[in-house]
């Protein structure tokens, strides 16, 4: 070959991609009830300079879930970190995660009640109080660990 690559690092077609989905809640069509809560609620936490308070999505596929996160993230100037339950199969894959969050940023939990139990009783506490509690190892010689998290869950 004469050196052409086969992909590149921005094409059109990337960029595409990156508008199928809206990243402002001005541009996020249907689901009018959900859309006019979410802008009270991200308007109030700027208001306060604080990240958005706890958010639960539940429904079929297709209604925008994942969508939202990530409108919610934009729309707070933070990142959207995505996962899924099952994914986190050990607290330590959850303070991975956590442990790089910064302020605003929206941590989306995909399929969160796939998550297995030992991860819950991480993520729960840490989403009350946003520090994260960690034993490391059994017996005597367990170790506790703690974590600060800087955004909200």
């Amino acid at each position: 070959m004469n050196g052409e690559r086969f992909f590149s690092a921005n094409t059109e077609a990337d960029e595409a991609a990156k508008k199928l989905r809206p990243t402002l809640l001005s541009e996020f069509l249907g689901q009018e009830k959900i859309r006019e809560k979410l802008e009270i609620y991200i308007q109030a936490a700027k208001g306060r300079k604080e990240p958005i308070d706890h958010i639960l999505f539940y429904g079929p596929p297709g209604l925008g879930k994942t969508t939202l996160a990530g409108i919610i993230a934009h729309e707070m100037g933070g990142q959207l970190r995505i996962t899924t339950g099952p994914a986190l199969e050990r607290a330590g894959d959850l303070a991975a995660i956590v442990s790089n969050i910064e302020n605003n940023d929206v941590l989306f939990i995909d399929e969160i009640h796939r998550m297995p139990a030992q991860v819950e009783e991480i993520l729960y506490p840490a989403m009350e109080d946003f520090s994260l509690h960690i034993v490391v190892g059994k017996g005597p010689l367990a170790k506790r660990f703690a974590c600060l998290c800087r955004a909200s869950l």
